[in-house]
């Protein structure tokens, strides 16, 4: 109605015919020469990659520094203090240390993602019940067991849980990874268009963006069901 009746300027609330034109248009003919798929496939890899090297990491590090007071005390400051910085804040530095590439940008969305991932490790291995970790000690359960049989699974529904923390954190960081030095991902087509004021694309661009981060959430809260059907959802 806005749109239709001209009470806002096109510019900054295009009509929904102009954004599906805009939508059909880099989804037929791509956008700067390359496809809408491979713009949503660079950012996928990005935040791919970013989050397996947070399930590598964040997971063990987090259990062991719940189940050990001493590790705890010396990470949980650490992250305490990256935590709540913007990304923008020391994402120059990771350009220096990492260079352009997508190395900068994968670590940045590490960064993103680690945190929340920790922070859920950390506090489903320290709520496991004592009795539950007292009986298979006393049923003979080694060390490398106790953590494999009796920790992670206890853990599990925490830990998948705070992945869609971590998902969403890594996915909203996605456009300042992709805001330097960039050619690719559709976070930079959001970014790229901007600067010539084609706020359709913008909009087309934020609703694929918004699409894909539902089907993300819903396959993740399947994976939670599947995996952890013993947990209250």
């Amino acid at each position: 109605m806005a749109s239709r009746n001209e009470w806002v300027n096109p510019l900054f609330l295009p009509s929904p015919p102009d954004v599906w034109s805009a939508f059909m248009t880099i989804a037929t003919e791509g956008y700067k020469g390359t496809s809408l798929l491979a713009h949503i496939g660079a950012s996928m890899q990005r935040i791919a990659v970013a989050l397996i090297l947070v399930l590598l990491t964040a997971v063990p590090l987090g259990i062991l520094c719940g189940r050990i007071r001493l590790l705890r005390a010396i990470f949980d400051p650490f992250i305490e203090f990256y935590r709540p910085l913007p990304p923008l804040a020391y994402y120059s530095l990771l350009v220096l240390w990492f260079g352009i590439e997508d190395t900068s940008k994968i670590v940045l969305l590490y960064l993103g993602g680690f945190a929340p991932m920790f922070i859920a490790a950390v506090y489903s291995a320290r709520r496991i019940p004592p009795d539950r970790i007292q009986g298979a000690r006393s049923l003979g359960a080694s060390r490398w067991r106790l953590y494999l049989y009796v920790i992670l699974p206890s853990c599990l529904p925490d830990l998948l849980t705070g992945l869609r923390t971590a998902v969403g954190v890594t996915y909203a960081t996605l456009v300042a990874a992709e805001m330097i030095a960039a050619v690719s991902g559709i976070g930079w087509m959001v970014l790229d268009a901007s600067k010539y004021l084609r706020s359709d694309i913008i909009y087309a661009a934020i609703i694929i963006m918004g699409i894909i981060a539902i089907l993300i959430d819903a396959g993740i809260r399947n994976l939670i069901q599947r995996v952890s059907p013993w947990a209250e959802h």
